[in-house]
């Protein structure tokens, strides 16, 4: 039971950590975005 709980734990882990990520990188996607607007204009 132990080392089912382990694994659970881990991988819960990792989806928190990859989700963090991806939030990020959505952020700096939307950013580059925005500053090719903003290129654009000026």
């Amino acid at each position: 039971m132990t080392s089912f709980r382990a694994i659970i734990l881990a991988v819960l882990a990792s989806v928190v950590v990859t989700g963090c990520n991806t939030v990020k990188g959505a952020g700096r996607d939307i950013e580059s975005v925005g500053q090719a607007g903003s290129d654009a204009i000026d």
